[in-house]
């Protein structure tokens, strides 16, 4: 649990995962492509005494995990969200039979997320729901850059794809989490277009839509959908680390989001293991809009920050505060 000025704030991290990257688990240039570019990212925007070596990256033990997130990281409960990505890697990114092993083994400490794709047809359909049956899914992570086969992308408001979400409805997972922000390589830019959710969350009102990374770098066009959408939350991985390199931008990104959409739809994620826990929610927790922004974006007041670190997402995942 994280304290300042004498106060515990309750963590939830939105969005981490556990991968196996590793040069044996590729299955191409795309796979290596994909955990070189990530690195990149971890390497540019990550304070020097928190970068790793590309080999530590690739693949790095269950025991870091939880050093990482819960004895340094200040993490009481993150959330793991799967990435498979098939077609470049042998037994998948991170998967959730994998997190849900690793759950099993740290009671309390994690949130298991499943993940599917349309395009996997009737197939997909019953191994989501036997994904379900097995860890009791609360919410999904779903990338329409995702590559299969031929196919490099698909959309929220495909057939298929409202099929899924009519799933899970009917099985109970009402936190949808869709990746739309940089398109890592290789992936398609115009396949992580935030539009498509603007269709999905008005036919899925039930539903909850997190967009993750906040659409970046499509911030405007993201908050005007998730103004007349009350169902669309906005979830910061991918634009926390910028409180490090570039703190303007990142006042700007915070403000419009406040501006828009309210204190109360911004989850925090750390994109664990891309960026480390410890140093975001440590500069989160100090941050404060510029002097000279405040007159447009105001200032970000320690029970904003207390809702966007952990009791946001809890209210999403019926979490007990303690």
């Amino acid at each position: 649990m994280f304290r300042r000025d004498g106060e515990s704030w309750f963590v939830v991290d939105g969005h981490t995962q556990f991968w196996d990257g590793s040069p044996a688990n590729q299955i191409n240039r795309y796979g290596e492509g994909y955990v070189r570019c990530l690195h990149d990212f971890h390497r540019r925007l990550s304070p020097a005494e928190h970068r790793w070596s590309l080999a530590e990256f690739e693949r790095y033990p269950e025991e870091r995990l939880i050093h990482d997130l819960f004895e340094t990281g200040y993490d009481d409960v993150a959330i793991l969200q799967p990435a498979d990505r098939p077609d470049w890697f042998v037994n998948g990114f991170d998967t959730t039979e994998q997190n849900g092993e690793v759950a099993e083994r740290h009671p309390g400490r994690f949130v298991v997320n499943g993940r599917w794709d349309p395009r996997d047809g009737e197939a997909g359909l019953d191994r989501l729901e036997a994904l379900h049956e097995r860890w009791q899914l609360p919410g999904v992570m779903v990338c329409t850059a995702e590559w299969k086969g031929v196919s490099k992308g698909w959309r929220l408001s495909d057939p298929w794809a409202c099929r899924y979400l009519e799933k899970c409805e009917e099985l109970g997972i009402r936190n949808i989490h869709v990746q739309k922000g940089p398109a890592f390589y290789p992936m398609s830019r115009d396949a992580a277009d935030v539009a498509d959710v603007d269709d999905a969350a008005t036919a899925f009102p039930g539903l909850r839509f997190v967009v993750e990374h906040v659409g970046l770098p499509r911030i405007e066009e993201f908050c005007w959908i998730a103004t007349q959408e009350p169902n669309v939350y906005g979830g910061l991985a991918a634009a926390l680390p910028f409180l490090h390199t570039r703190p303007r931008y990142f006042a700007r990104i915070l403000g419009e989001l406040l501006y828009w959409i309210g204190e109360d739809r911004i989850l925090f994620g750390s994109a664990y293991a891309i960026w480390h826990p410890k140093w975001l929610i440590e500069r989160f927790a100090a941050f404060q809009i510029p002097e000279d922004m405040q007159g447009e974006y105001g200032l970000v007041t320690p029970e904003m920050k207390r809702k966007i670190l952990g009791l946001n997402a809890a209210r999403l995942y019926d979490l007990k505060v303690e």
